[in-house]
């Protein structure tokens, strides 16, 4: 932040005036926890250019190693008996010590995981690989704000980081403009090579150039040789990325706005996380209110590798039968039918109006999100929130402050999300949750169990989606006072004989499909006047 002050790297008067927001800010935090900017975008490019990196920092040479939020925090760390972060931290933590690029955490003897069915998708992140064009973006940036505050900026290497930036764009427009997640096989970047293999060469180049100027200089401080890793480890990851082909990657690549991904993704992390995590400590502890499907650990087991574990279920907390109504409609279409979503609209309108606003509309998928939106929000008189309108901290403090609000949301408000009390008294599911069969990963994980003799459907598709609905319900019933409704709009649950293990797999609601009987559950004294 010191640095930004001294140059002129601001957008904007929107961005002058959030960095002095932050600047006052950071005088006050006792933490320096991006979590407290509850004015700031969550999308902020304002905020990668200021938050401390392990590949940005100085260490004790920074003039505000002292005072630094981060410096506390570690030194905090490695004095505490107890240490407790989050899963992304601590499997980037495992796989910098993977890679023998050191550590971020202290040394531990023992690791308790809460969440843990979040387990295997964030291990899959941080043992794959991934570059995008943000990555060569901010390498070329951080390239030349270091170089001109230790006044090496020669003309020379400034257009060494200019041709970075000017060859990574090239190359991400290379791809095409459509949004989603694609499969990039090993046909498919062999092909994508042959018609794009200036860019791609190019790119290589301006790398290898960067860190062959940077290995030339004859005062090499540290901040510089930190940056021309960066590029050596940007350029072998687009080496891996368009040159490998290891059996257990699976290879994509997304568009997302303005951001172009590249990726190569464990199909299987069970055998990396026994080797690198249960296999070197005596304890680890899993836990989570879903890790079982139909009453059995089976499926995460096998998920994560866990060959021999001591596993326990406990009773619930709260008594589900007195505390919540599981509500599902009669006559919905199947899900896949175009007369669903209007009907869809019309259970939604007549939930609500029951719960008197006060609810999560939860969806799989942002284009129903947001047609259901549509379709609703002229024919309730409820505050209506959407998801992607404001940072989601901000929706949700809205939420928490509105009487009668609801929220139209998808896969992030899913789980992690706390809102005691009456102001939340209805979560309304559009359909069962099952992960898009077309998402390259998926796809791959199904292939794997198709060639290992299994059924794929049964072992993951259908375990993976009983885990996911039972963290949408989970929003609804977070105290020993808490009632509510939760209502699935998905006839498959009761159609379908898969629908049978969703069905065990849940809590013991009091089931009805009767929009009388949910009114009467949730009473007179539960309906005030909004």
């Amino acid at each position: 932040m010191n640095a930004m002050a001294d140059q002129a790297l601001l957008k904007g008067m929107d961005e002058l005036d959030a960095f002095q927001q932050i600047k006052q800010w950071a005088k006050l935090t006792e933490t320096g926890d991006r979590a407290e900017l509850t004015f700031l975008p969550d999308d902020s490019d304002l905020w990668t250019r200021l938050d401390a990196r392990r590949d940005t920092c100085s260490g004790q040479k920074c003039p505000s190693f002292n005072p630094c939020f981060v410096t506390g925090m570690h030194q905090r760390a490695k004095d505490a008996d107890l240490i407790i972060v989050n899963h992304h931290l601590f499997f980037a933590d495992l796989s910098l010590k993977q890679d023998d690029f050191g550590s971020i955490l202290p040394e531990y003897s023992a690791v308790v995981f809460d969440e843990a069915h979040e387990m295997e998708d964030v291990a899959s992140d941080y043992f794959g690989r991934q570059i995008s064009n943000f990555r060569f973006e901010e390498l070329a940036r951080d390239a030349d704000q270091t170089l001109r505050l230790l006044h090496l900026g020669t003309p020379s290497l400034l257009r060494r980081t200019q041709r970075i930036r000017e060859r990574s764009r090239t190359f991400f427009e290379t791809f095409p403009p459509r949004d989603g997640r694609f499969p990039f096989s090993r046909n498919e970047r062999e092909a994508f090579l042959e018609q794009n293999r200036e860019a791609y060469d190019d790119l290589a180049s301006a790398l290898k150039g960067f860190e062959t100027e940077c290995a030339a200089m004859t005062q090499k401080p540290e901040e510089i040789l930190r940056i021309a890793r960066r590029s050596f480890e940007l350029r072998q990851e687009l080496t891996f990325l368009f040159e490998s082909n290891e059996r257990n990657f699976v290879y994509w690549y997304e568009r997302r706005n303005k951001g172009v991904f590249l990726a190569a993704t464990p199909i299987d992390v069970s055998q990396i996380l026994r080797e690198r995590l249960f296999e070197q400590f005596d304890t680890v502890v899993l836990t989570s209110a879903t890790l079982t499907v139909g009453n059995r650990f089976e499926f995460i087991r096998h998920r994560l590798g866990l060959d021999h574990a001591k596993e326990r279920g406990l009773p619930p907390e709260f008594d589900y039968e007195k505390q919540a109504m599981l509500y599902l409609p009669q006559n919905m279409p199947d899900v896949r039918n175009p007369a669903f979503t209007a009907k869809a609209a019309d259970e939604i309108v007549n939930l609500l109006e029951t719960s008197q606003g006060r609810a999560f509309c939860l969806f799989t998928s942002y284009s129903q999100m947001n047609e259901l939106f549509e379709r609703v929000r002229t024919r309730v008189p409820f505050p209506l929130l959407l998801q992607g309108t404001s940072p989601r901290s901000v929706l949700l403090e809205r939420f928490k402050n509105t009487p009668g609000a609801v929220l139209f949301a998808t896969a992030s408000f899913w789980q992690g999300v706390d809102v005691p009390g009456e102001q939340l008294s209805c979560v309304i599911v559009d359909r069962l949750p099952f992960a898009v069969p077309s998402d390259p990963i998926v796809a791959a994980r199904v292939a794997a169990l198709q060639e290992d003799g299994r059924n794929p459907f049964a072992e993951f598709q259908v375990p993976q989606a009983v885990l996911a609905l039972k963290q949408g319900f989970g929003r609804l019933i977070r105290t020993k006072t808490d009632r509510g409704v939760l209502a699935l709009l998905d006839s498959r649950i009761q159609r379908m004989a898969y629908g049978k293990i969703f069905l065990e797999s849940l809590p013991k609601y009091k089931m009805t499909s009767d929009l009388a009987e949910v009114s009467r559950f949730l009473g007179k004294k539960d309906r005030k006047k909004i």
